[in-house]
């Protein structure tokens, strides 16, 4: 699942969306891309893109899916 992420300027942003996206259940795999603005995320099956962007909002970012 690709989400395009808003408000990310720097590597610690990048670390913070990486590490909401990892605390949510069901999650196997983040890589986070700053320059494309781009979370690319591995989940398990019954994982909804809305438990993916509500983690996202609570660590101060928006996000969608692409």
């Amino acid at each position: 699942m690709k989400l395009k992420i808003e408000g990310m300027s720097c590597q610690h942003c990048v670390a913070r969306v990486q590490k909401a996206l990892q605390e949510v259940p069901g999650v196997l795999a983040v890589s986070v891309d700053l320059k494309k603005g781009e979370a690319d995320i591995t989940v398990k099956d019954g994982v909804t893109p809305q438990s993916l962007i509500s983690a996202i909002k609570n660590a101060g970012y928006e996000s969608k899916v692409i």
